[in-house]
Protein backbone atom coordinates (compact mmCIF):
# COMPACT_ATOMS: atom_id res chain seq x y z
CA UNK A 1 0.00 0.00 0.00
CA UNK A 2 1.17 3.68 -0.70
CA UNK A 3 1.54 5.70 2.52
CA UNK A 4 -0.39 8.82 2.72
CA UNK A 5 2.57 11.29 2.42
CA UNK A 6 3.95 9.79 -0.90
CA UNK A 7 1.17 10.44 -3.15
CA UNK A 8 0.92 14.03 -3.51
CA UNK A 9 -2.29 16.12 -3.85
CA UNK A 10 -4.03 13.46 -2.26
CA UNK A 11 -4.86 13.61 1.43
CA UNK A 12 -6.05 10.06 1.96
CA UNK A 13 -7.27 11.01 5.20
CA UNK A 14 -9.18 13.86 3.84
CA UNK A 15 -11.11 11.62 1.45
CA UNK A 16 -11.52 8.88 3.51
CA UNK A 17 -13.85 11.33 5.28
CA UNK A 18 -15.25 12.93 2.45
CA UNK A 19 -16.29 9.62 1.52
CA UNK A 20 -17.32 8.86 4.53
CA UNK A 21 -19.96 12.02 4.15
CA UNK A 22 -21.13 10.59 1.16
CA UNK A 23 -21.43 7.59 2.26
CA UNK A 24 -19.14 5.66 0.28
CA UNK A 25 -18.26 2.58 1.76
CA UNK A 26 -16.01 2.32 5.21
CA UNK A 27 -13.27 1.79 6.83
CA UNK A 28 -9.64 2.04 4.97
CA UNK A 29 -8.87 2.58 1.54
CA UNK A 30 -6.97 -0.62 0.68
CA UNK A 31 -4.46 -1.23 -2.41
CA UNK A 32 -3.67 1.73 -3.08
CA UNK A 33 -1.87 2.04 -6.87
CA UNK A 34 -0.82 4.87 -8.80
CA UNK A 35 -2.34 4.80 -12.45
CA UNK A 36 -0.25 6.28 -15.20
CA UNK A 37 -2.10 8.23 -17.86
CA UNK A 38 -1.87 9.92 -21.13
CA UNK A 39 -2.02 13.75 -19.10
CA UNK A 40 -0.38 15.14 -16.14
CA UNK A 41 -3.71 14.11 -14.11
CA UNK A 42 -3.44 11.98 -10.68
CA UNK A 43 -5.01 8.60 -11.23
CA UNK A 44 -4.86 6.72 -8.14
CA UNK A 45 -7.15 2.76 -7.78
CA UNK A 46 -8.38 1.79 -4.31
CA UNK A 47 -10.48 -0.50 -2.93
CA UNK A 48 -12.75 0.91 0.17
CA UNK A 49 -15.40 -1.74 1.66
CA UNK A 50 -14.66 -4.12 -1.19
CA UNK A 51 -15.46 -1.95 -4.09
CA UNK A 52 -12.57 -1.03 -6.44
CA UNK A 53 -12.27 2.76 -7.29
CA UNK A 54 -10.19 5.18 -9.50
CA UNK A 55 -9.80 8.82 -8.53
CA UNK A 56 -8.76 11.60 -10.85
CA UNK A 57 -7.74 15.01 -10.04
CA UNK A 58 -5.21 17.75 -11.75
CA UNK A 59 -1.73 17.91 -11.33
CA UNK A 60 -0.33 18.73 -7.86
CA UNK A 61 0.75 22.15 -9.35
CA UNK A 62 -2.83 23.48 -11.04
CA UNK A 63 -3.21 25.64 -13.89
CA UNK A 64 -5.86 27.84 -14.32
CA UNK A 65 -8.07 26.08 -15.47
CA UNK A 66 -7.44 22.50 -14.08
CA UNK A 67 -10.62 22.82 -11.41
CA UNK A 68 -13.39 24.09 -14.08
CA UNK A 69 -11.80 20.80 -16.63
CA UNK A 70 -12.42 18.34 -13.50
CA UNK A 71 -15.56 20.22 -12.98
CA UNK A 72 -16.17 19.91 -16.80
CA UNK A 73 -14.82 15.79 -16.93
CA UNK A 74 -17.14 14.67 -14.07
CA UNK A 75 -20.33 16.31 -15.98
CA UNK A 76 -19.92 15.04 -18.84
CA UNK A 77 -19.48 11.67 -17.43
CA UNK A 78 -22.66 11.99 -15.60
CA UNK A 79 -24.40 13.19 -18.87
CA UNK A 80 -23.31 10.19 -20.53
CA UNK A 81 -24.31 7.45 -18.26
CA UNK A 82 -26.69 4.81 -19.94
CA UNK A 83 -25.90 6.10 -23.63
CA UNK A 84 -24.60 3.69 -26.10
CA UNK A 85 -20.86 5.89 -25.86
CA UNK A 86 -18.64 3.63 -23.96
CA UNK A 87 -17.30 6.02 -21.02
CA UNK A 88 -15.93 5.25 -17.31
CA UNK A 89 -18.68 5.03 -15.41
CA UNK A 90 -18.73 8.21 -13.06
CA UNK A 91 -19.53 6.89 -9.04
CA UNK A 92 -19.11 10.60 -7.62
CA UNK A 93 -17.36 14.29 -7.97
CA UNK A 94 -16.21 17.29 -5.69
CA UNK A 95 -16.54 20.37 -7.57
CA UNK A 96 -14.94 21.62 -4.58
CA UNK A 97 -11.29 22.73 -3.84
CA UNK A 98 -11.64 22.52 0.08
CA UNK A 99 -11.54 18.31 0.26
CA UNK A 100 -7.69 17.82 -1.58
CA UNK A 101 -7.03 20.89 -2.86
CA UNK A 102 -8.41 20.76 -6.67
CA UNK A 103 -11.44 19.54 -7.59
CA UNK A 104 -11.83 15.57 -8.41
CA UNK A 105 -14.14 12.71 -8.69
CA UNK A 106 -14.25 9.10 -8.51
CA UNK A 107 -15.10 6.66 -11.39
CA UNK A 108 -15.58 2.83 -11.65
CA UNK A 109 -12.46 1.06 -12.98
CA UNK A 110 -12.07 0.48 -16.93
CA UNK A 111 -11.63 -3.42 -17.33
CA UNK A 112 -8.99 -2.80 -20.47
CA UNK A 113 -6.00 -1.96 -22.06
CA UNK A 114 -4.22 1.02 -24.08
CA UNK A 115 -2.96 -0.23 -27.45
CA UNK A 116 -0.12 2.21 -27.57
CA UNK A 117 1.45 0.64 -24.76
CA UNK A 118 1.09 -2.54 -26.53
CA UNK A 119 -0.98 -5.09 -27.89
CA UNK A 120 -2.52 -8.09 -26.18
CA UNK A 121 -1.97 -11.84 -27.51
CA UNK A 122 -5.69 -11.86 -28.66
CA UNK A 123 -5.42 -8.17 -30.76
CA UNK A 124 -1.60 -9.00 -32.24
CA UNK A 125 -2.77 -12.47 -32.81
CA UNK A 126 -5.96 -11.31 -35.23
CA UNK A 127 -6.21 -9.00 -38.09
CA UNK A 128 -9.61 -8.95 -38.17
CA UNK A 129 -9.58 -8.07 -34.15
CA UNK A 130 -7.69 -5.43 -34.99
CA UNK A 131 -10.00 -4.83 -37.99
CA UNK A 132 -12.38 -4.14 -35.78
CA UNK A 133 -10.56 -2.10 -33.07
CA UNK A 134 -11.13 0.83 -35.89
CA UNK A 135 -14.34 0.68 -36.48
CA UNK A 136 -15.15 0.56 -32.42
CA UNK A 137 -13.39 3.68 -32.14
CA UNK A 138 -16.52 5.22 -35.18
CA UNK A 139 -18.87 3.47 -33.50
CA UNK A 140 -17.63 5.35 -29.84
CA UNK A 141 -17.89 8.69 -31.68
CA UNK A 142 -20.72 8.23 -33.21
CA UNK A 143 -22.49 7.19 -30.37
CA UNK A 144 -21.16 10.41 -29.24
CA UNK A 145 -22.80 12.34 -31.71
CA UNK A 146 -26.30 11.09 -31.49
CA UNK A 147 -26.39 11.85 -27.98
CA UNK A 148 -28.91 14.77 -27.64
CA UNK A 149 -26.85 16.90 -25.14
CA UNK A 150 -29.54 19.02 -24.14
CA UNK A 151 -31.65 16.21 -22.63
CA UNK A 152 -28.82 15.29 -20.81
CA UNK A 153 -28.15 18.97 -19.40
CA UNK A 154 -25.39 19.92 -21.67
CA UNK A 155 -27.14 22.70 -23.71
CA UNK A 156 -24.24 25.39 -21.90
CA UNK A 157 -21.34 22.89 -22.27
CA UNK A 158 -20.03 25.14 -25.09
CA UNK A 159 -21.30 27.81 -27.68
CA UNK A 160 -22.42 26.30 -31.18
CA UNK A 161 -22.99 30.41 -32.96
CA UNK A 162 -21.27 30.43 -35.79
CA UNK A 163 -18.78 27.60 -34.77
CA UNK A 164 -17.42 27.00 -38.23
CA UNK A 165 -16.84 30.50 -38.10
CA UNK A 166 -14.30 31.10 -35.54
CA UNK A 167 -12.59 28.12 -36.09
CA UNK A 168 -9.82 29.26 -38.32
CA UNK A 169 -9.43 32.77 -36.52
CA UNK A 170 -9.53 31.04 -32.91
CA UNK A 171 -6.48 28.80 -34.10
CA UNK A 172 -4.48 31.27 -35.68
CA UNK A 173 -4.66 33.48 -32.49
CA UNK A 174 -3.13 31.07 -30.78
CA UNK A 175 0.01 30.60 -33.09
CA UNK A 176 0.70 34.52 -33.19
CA UNK A 177 0.33 34.26 -29.58
CA UNK A 178 3.42 32.25 -29.75
CA UNK A 179 5.59 35.42 -30.42
CA UNK A 180 5.50 35.97 -26.55
CA UNK A 181 8.11 33.63 -26.76
CA UNK A 182 11.74 34.95 -27.48
CA UNK A 183 13.89 32.66 -29.97
CA UNK A 184 11.09 31.16 -31.51
CA UNK A 185 11.33 29.65 -35.02
CA UNK A 186 7.80 31.07 -36.20
CA UNK A 187 5.25 30.47 -38.13
CA UNK A 188 7.57 30.54 -41.38
CA UNK A 189 8.86 27.03 -39.97
CA UNK A 190 5.90 25.61 -40.77
CA UNK A 191 5.07 23.91 -44.12
CA UNK A 192 1.75 25.84 -45.82
CA UNK A 193 0.63 27.16 -42.67
CA UNK A 194 -1.24 30.08 -44.39
CA UNK A 195 -2.69 27.99 -47.08
CA UNK A 196 -3.89 25.76 -44.91
CA UNK A 197 -5.66 28.73 -42.92
CA UNK A 198 -6.89 30.11 -46.48
CA UNK A 199 -8.28 27.24 -47.80
CA UNK A 200 -10.46 26.34 -44.61
CA UNK A 201 -12.18 29.91 -44.71
CA UNK A 202 -13.03 29.42 -48.26
CA UNK A 203 -14.33 26.01 -48.40
CA UNK A 204 -16.19 26.11 -44.59
CA UNK A 205 -19.18 23.63 -45.11
CA UNK A 206 -22.25 26.13 -45.05
CA UNK A 207 -24.02 24.25 -42.08
CA UNK A 208 -23.40 21.86 -39.63
CA UNK A 209 -25.44 20.11 -37.10
CA UNK A 210 -24.12 20.37 -33.35
CA UNK A 211 -23.20 17.71 -30.75
CA UNK A 212 -20.58 16.90 -28.43
CA UNK A 213 -17.23 16.77 -29.43
CA UNK A 214 -14.60 14.37 -27.29
CA UNK A 215 -11.77 16.76 -28.50
CA UNK A 216 -9.25 14.52 -28.84
CA UNK A 217 -9.70 11.30 -30.35
CA UNK A 218 -7.31 9.11 -31.08
CA UNK A 219 -5.51 5.57 -30.24
CA UNK A 220 -3.86 6.65 -26.86
CA UNK A 221 -7.11 8.00 -25.65
CA UNK A 222 -8.97 4.61 -25.88
CA UNK A 223 -9.36 1.01 -24.38
CA UNK A 224 -10.17 -1.91 -25.70
CA UNK A 225 -11.53 -5.22 -24.00
CA UNK A 226 -8.94 -7.43 -23.55
CA UNK A 227 -11.09 -10.19 -25.42
CA UNK A 228 -11.92 -8.61 -28.02
CA UNK A 229 -11.66 -5.67 -30.73
CA UNK A 230 -14.42 -3.50 -29.30
CA UNK A 231 -14.06 -0.36 -26.99
CA UNK A 232 -13.77 -0.95 -22.97
CA UNK A 233 -14.02 3.20 -22.40
CA UNK A 234 -13.03 6.50 -23.85
CA UNK A 235 -10.91 7.92 -21.62
CA UNK A 236 -9.49 11.80 -21.17
CA UNK A 237 -12.61 13.26 -21.49
CA UNK A 238 -11.17 16.90 -20.47
CA UNK A 239 -11.45 18.95 -24.07
CA UNK A 240 -14.93 18.12 -24.75
CA UNK A 241 -17.35 20.41 -25.67
CA UNK A 242 -20.26 21.26 -27.85
CA UNK A 243 -19.15 21.74 -31.68
CA UNK A 244 -19.31 19.85 -34.83
CA UNK A 245 -18.92 15.76 -34.37
CA UNK A 246 -17.36 15.84 -37.75
CA UNK A 247 -14.46 17.07 -35.92
CA UNK A 248 -13.36 13.79 -33.65
CA UNK A 249 -13.30 12.15 -36.89
CA UNK A 250 -11.59 14.37 -38.68
CA UNK A 251 -9.09 14.32 -35.91
CA UNK A 252 -9.05 10.12 -36.13
CA UNK A 253 -8.22 10.74 -39.40
CA UNK A 254 -5.11 13.54 -38.78
CA UNK A 255 -3.70 10.42 -36.45
CA UNK A 256 -4.65 7.78 -38.55
CA UNK A 257 -1.45 6.13 -40.78
CA UNK A 258 -2.34 7.19 -44.35
CA UNK A 259 -2.90 4.28 -47.11
CA UNK A 260 -1.49 1.81 -44.51
CA UNK A 261 2.07 3.76 -44.57
CA UNK A 262 3.33 4.57 -40.94
CA UNK A 263 4.89 7.44 -39.90
CA UNK A 264 6.83 8.36 -36.91
CA UNK A 265 4.66 11.30 -35.48
CA UNK A 266 1.27 8.59 -35.89
CA UNK A 267 -0.40 7.21 -32.94
CA UNK A 268 -0.31 4.28 -33.95
CA UNK A 269 0.70 0.65 -32.56
CA UNK A 270 2.22 -2.69 -34.25
CA UNK A 271 1.42 -4.99 -35.88
CA UNK A 272 -0.80 -2.60 -37.90
CA UNK A 273 -1.85 -4.56 -41.21
CA UNK A 274 -5.34 -5.51 -40.62
CA UNK A 275 -6.58 -2.30 -38.69
CA UNK A 276 -9.56 -0.18 -41.02
CA UNK A 277 -8.34 2.74 -43.76
CA UNK A 278 -9.28 5.97 -43.42
CA UNK A 279 -11.67 5.64 -46.23
CA UNK A 280 -13.30 2.46 -44.25
CA UNK A 281 -13.83 4.21 -41.06
CA UNK A 282 -15.68 7.48 -42.58
CA UNK A 283 -17.95 5.19 -44.46
CA UNK A 284 -18.69 3.59 -41.13
CA UNK A 285 -19.35 6.76 -39.72
CA UNK A 286 -22.16 7.71 -42.40
CA UNK A 287 -23.40 4.44 -41.83
CA UNK A 288 -23.71 4.68 -38.32
CA UNK A 289 -24.76 8.52 -37.87
CA UNK A 290 -26.73 9.58 -41.52
CA UNK A 291 -24.47 12.38 -41.24
CA UNK A 292 -24.25 14.48 -44.47
CA UNK A 293 -20.09 13.83 -45.26
CA UNK A 294 -19.39 15.52 -48.27
CA UNK A 295 -17.16 18.51 -46.43
CA UNK A 296 -15.45 15.77 -44.55
CA UNK A 297 -12.14 16.69 -45.96
CA UNK A 298 -12.84 20.22 -44.59
CA UNK A 299 -12.68 18.30 -41.02
CA UNK A 300 -9.77 16.38 -41.58
CA UNK A 301 -7.43 19.78 -42.25
CA UNK A 302 -9.01 21.94 -39.40
CA UNK A 303 -7.90 18.82 -37.13
CA UNK A 304 -4.43 18.82 -39.07
CA UNK A 305 -4.83 22.18 -38.39
CA UNK A 306 -5.78 22.95 -35.07
CA UNK A 307 -3.89 20.07 -33.59
CA UNK A 308 -0.62 20.79 -35.37
CA UNK A 309 -0.86 24.59 -33.98
CA UNK A 310 -1.48 23.13 -30.34
CA UNK A 311 1.69 21.20 -30.70
CA UNK A 312 3.65 23.93 -32.04
CA UNK A 313 3.19 25.43 -28.45
CA UNK A 314 5.60 23.65 -26.93
CA UNK A 315 8.03 23.98 -29.82
CA UNK A 316 7.77 27.74 -28.60
CA UNK A 317 8.20 27.28 -25.40
CA UNK A 318 11.36 25.60 -25.98
CA UNK A 319 12.85 28.19 -28.05
CA UNK A 320 12.57 30.23 -24.44
CA UNK A 321 13.65 27.49 -22.74
CA UNK A 322 10.91 27.21 -21.02
CA UNK A 323 10.62 23.37 -21.95
CA UNK A 324 12.42 20.79 -22.78
CA UNK A 325 14.20 21.11 -26.27
CA UNK A 326 14.01 17.61 -26.60
CA UNK A 327 10.59 17.98 -26.81
CA UNK A 328 10.40 20.73 -28.52
CA UNK A 329 11.82 19.24 -31.50
CA UNK A 330 9.68 16.23 -31.49
CA UNK A 331 6.41 18.07 -31.37
CA UNK A 332 7.50 20.63 -34.02
CA UNK A 333 8.19 17.55 -36.17
CA UNK A 334 4.41 16.41 -35.18
CA UNK A 335 3.58 19.91 -36.19
CA UNK A 336 5.09 19.85 -39.59
CA UNK A 337 3.71 16.10 -40.62
CA UNK A 338 -0.09 17.40 -39.64
CA UNK A 339 0.44 20.44 -41.82
CA UNK A 340 2.35 18.10 -44.87
CA UNK A 341 -1.03 16.06 -44.47
CA UNK A 342 -3.35 19.12 -44.32
CA UNK A 343 -1.32 20.04 -47.65
CA UNK A 344 -1.49 16.87 -49.52
CA UNK A 345 -5.85 16.08 -48.69
CA UNK A 346 -5.71 19.94 -50.22
CA UNK A 347 -4.29 19.33 -52.93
Amino acid sequence: MIEQDAIPGVDLTALRGWMDSRGLGSGPLDAVQSLSGGTQNILLRFIRAGRTYVLRRPPPHLRANSNETMRREARVLAALAGSDVPHPGLIAACPEDDVLGAAFYLMEPIDGFNATQGLEPVHAGDAAVRHRMGLAMVDAIAALSKVDYAAVGLADFGKVDSWLGRQVGRWAAQLKSYEEFAGWTGPQAIPGVDKVARWLESHMPPTFQPGLIHGDFHLANVMFRHDSGELAAVVDWELCTLGDPLLDLGWLAATWPEDGVRRATDVAITPWEGFATIEEMVARYGQQTGRDLAHFDWYAVLACYKLGIILEGSNARACAGKAPREIGDRLHSHTIDLFERALRRIG
